[in-house]
């Protein structure tokens, strides 16, 4: 395995770690998780963990590209394994704090959607050899969702000094960017799905 796959798999690893440390009975079992205060915020160790841990998943989605790409390592494992490991991440971070009722439920359940949709495009172009490139806008949503899971991750800081929710608003314009880009996609291939109807 070369070292762009093993930087995906360990993407892909990295996520039941995040759902065992945000999941995990803290309290049941009579662990005191520290809280910090700062400007108005405050913000649970276990946010810095899982913010931390996806901050590093995030570098490694960067790495793997810029080096299989460099050193000509483009696999069909990578192809395959790389978006669905960037999906996974983001989604199951979402759910997660959905789970909480730090985001809507919408949000993940749309973002979800649109990728199901896109995927399916996806595979019916590879059942017909057509490659479908990335698109700017599916480019922007991931930017804008990471972004926004930052913001929530932390709480807000320092936006809820001045008492606005920077970070639901990013939320909401990455699940707009979501919607818009699957429209997109489905735009651009719309010859594609619709030839034998």
């Amino acid at each position: 395995m070369n070292l762009p796959n093993k930087l995906t798999v360990t993407r892909v690893l990295l996520i039941p770690l995040l759902v065992i440390i945000y999941m995990f009975p803290y309290n049941t079992l009579g662990i005191h998780i520290p809280v910090y205060h700062l400007a108005n915020t405050s913000i649970s160790l276990i946010n810095i963990i899982i913010l931390v841990i996806f901050i590093v998943a995030s570098i490694t989605d960067y790495f793997d590209g810029q080096i299989a790409r460099r050193e000509k390592m483009i696999t069909t494992f990578g192809q395959f394994a790389d978006p669905i490991a960037d999906k996974l991440l983001v989604n199951t971070i979402f759910l997660l704090l959905a789970s909480d009722q730090r985001v809507s439920i919408i949000v993940p359940i749309i973002m979800i959607s649109r990728d199901t949709i896109v995927d399916a495009i996806r595979l019916v172009a590879a059942n017909k050899q057509i490659v479908i490139a990335a698109r700017k806008l599916g480019k922007l949503k991931t930017a804008t969702q990471m972004v926004s899971l930052c913001a929530v991750l932390l709480c807000n800081f320092p936006f809820s000094y001045f008492s606005i929710p920077v970070d639901q608003i990013l939320v909401w314009i990455a699940c707009a960017i979501s919607i818009i880009s699957g429209i997109d996609y489905f735009i651009q291939n719309r010859e594609m799905l619709t030839e034998s109807m």
